[in-house]
């Protein structure tokens, strides 16, 4: 895991062909908002999330946030623990997010 910034994140994403990004907040916390194109896993429900993480593609990079970038370590972590080796972790998280944001689908 990779701790990166606001400016890092966006240098990357922006470039990244073969990333996803992966908002592992509340619902609650998502119906505030998203980084656009953000697949919505939460944490907070770990068999939905653990599911969704074995059915990853272990060979993308993966850009994970949340409200303040605790959970996203975490995630970051457990990722790594099912054979993901690049997952980065926004710092600050959402909270301190200071580019395009979306509505959730």
């Amino acid at each position: 895991m990779k701790d990166i910034d606001n400016q890092k994140w966006k240098e990357l994403t922006a470039q990244d062909i073969n990333s996803l990004i992966i908002d592992v907040r509340t619902d609650e916390e998502v119906n505030e908002g998203i980084i656009p194109h953000a697949i919505h896993c939460d944490i907070f429900k770990p068999q939905e999330f653990m599911s969704a993480m074995n059915n990853m593609d272990a060979d993308k990079n993966y850009y994970v946030y949340c409200r303040a970038g605790s959970r996203s370590a975490q995630a970051c972590q457990i990722m790594e623990s099912l054979g993901i080796k690049n997952t980065f972790n926004l710092t600050g998280g959402y909270s301190n997010w200071n580019g395009d944001t979306a509505m959730p689908e």
